[in-house]
């Protein structure tokens, strides 16, 4: 279906094609009409298969039918977890207005509060925030919501990974108890369906490309590997292979600076980012990657929600993450808007058992393909053979090892004085015969 054949203003089609959209994807089939029909909304797809253009083409054209010339009213309000997302979004939104005269600003922490302030009393249509720094302009009243028609919780999964809920709850008590709210997730579990029954009335119900439906724009391959040699196989199949721009995730902020250290110093140019970075730091690690000035870009699983690399050909996945889901949204870095890509994972022996429960979110298994010299060695246990008492073990002793034999796998039972009465008993009764 043509993205310009769902209802959207000629102005509106213009920026779509100067972006070079023609077809809508799935998602923008479905939600782009469910948002015209006013119902609150719970949507879930893969990350990259187009649910920002799905929510904020309506957005737009719906406040262009209210719009009067020259008065800005803050009606649309879309709360997102991270700060590269809030970027990632108000830029969507820029892009597809920029032939309306509709006003929008960012808001997110780290940047400066007075700039904000100044931007939010010249009048706003469309406010793209993280919670606390929305909270914050609340709080010093720098922000009026009586007019907010349009709530929109994006990456609804991960503001409840990020224990968000109870700042989102409370933006929600400021805003009027009349507005549409749409949340979208990658992943729609138990807790994002909890959370979309305390906030959305009757919501219509949108799944497209879930799960186990995304891989088909995705290749997804599994190299084991020993645990030692982790880093090794990382940086050859990088190099083998010619990479030029990889996307890795590493669950931890401290492996991550030690996984990008290793990369330098084997020759490839390596940025990493992660919560401790600062934005700006972080703003310019993306900016080089985008450019191609950084051929390896290292990121814990926080920060690479926004991260929106357009024509990334390859995610690589140095270890399982903390949360399953989260292995979804990394895989949804490559691939996007329909292009191929390639997700490789990194799996050592002790994360079998996470790996499991990610196939099984999945509803897929993943293919493996071992790597020669990398490889987990695999112990062979004779099946039904006899335990020994005569095993030995090498000991400390005075003068080095010493041989020591260990104990008998079959302990002697302790002797007791009930079996002192026995023998006596036994004795006399020989007697009486």
């Amino acid at each position: 279906m043509s993205i310009y054949n769902l209802g959207l203003s000629a102005q509106i089609v213009k920026a779509l094609r100067d972006k070079g959209y023609e077809s809508a994807t799935p998602i923008q089939q479905v939600l782009i009409p469910a948002i015209f029909g006013g119902r609150d909304i719970m949507a879930g797809a893969m990350t990259g298969t187009g649910k920002t253009a799905g929510f904020a083409l309506p957005i737009l054209e719906e406040l262009m039918r209210e719009y009067q010339e020259g008065k800005h009213h803050l009606r649309a309000v879309i709360i997102v977890p991270t700060r590269e997302l809030a970027k990632q979004v108000h830029e969507s939104f820029i892009a597809y207005g920029k032939y309306l005269p509709l006003k929008s600003v960012v808001l997110y922490g780290g940047a400066n509060m007075r700039s904000q302030v100044n931007r939010l009393k010249q009048g706003v249509d469309i406010v793209v925030s993280t919670s606390g720094r929305l909270i914050e302009h609340i709080e010093q009243k720098n922000i009026d919501l009586h007019a907010v028609r349009y709530l929109v919780l994006d990456e609804a999964d991960t503001i409840l990974d990020m224990g968000f809920v109870y700042e989102v709850s409370r933006v929600i008590s400021f805003l009027p108890q009349k507005r549409q709210n749409i949340l979208i997730s990658a992943t729609l579990s138990g807790s994002v369906k909890r959370l979309a029954e305390q906030i959305l009335y009757r919501p219509k119900l949108i799944e497209v490309d879930s799960m186990g439906t995304s891989a088909t724009s995705v290749k997804q391959i599994i190299h084991p590997v020993r645990s030692e040699l982790k880093m090794g196989l990382l940086s050859y199949i990088i190099g083998s292979k010619n990479y030029q721009q990889v996307l890795v995730f590493v669950r931890k902020k401290q492996e991550a600076d030690e996984v990008g250290d290793e990369l330098n110093s084997s020759g490839l140019k390596t940025v990493v980012i992660h919560g401790d970075k600062s934005f700006g730091v972080r703003a310019r690690a993306l900016e080089g990657f985008r450019n191609g000035k950084i051929r390896v870009l290292v990121a814990t699983d926080i920060v690479a929600r926004g991260i929106d690399i357009p024509f990334l050909d390859v995610v690589i996945n140095y270890d399982i993450p903390h949360v399953t889901g989260d292995f979804i949204h990394r895989v949804g870095r490559t691939g996007r808007a329909g292009r191929k890509g390639l997700a490789i994972t990194l799996l050592s022996p002790n994360e079998e058992v996470a790996m499991r429960d990610v196939e099984r979110l999945m509803g897929k298994a993943i293919e493996r393909q071992e790597i020669d010299g990398y490889t987990p060695k695999v112990e062979k246990v004779a099946k039904g053979a006899r335990k020994t008492t005569n095993r030995t073990k090498k000991v400390k002793g005075a003068f080095g090892d010493k041989k020591s034999r260990a104990t008998p796998t079959k302990k002697r039972r302790k002797v007791t004085k009930r079996d002192g009465f026995k023998v006596l008993g036994n004795e006399k009764k020989r007697k009486r015969r």
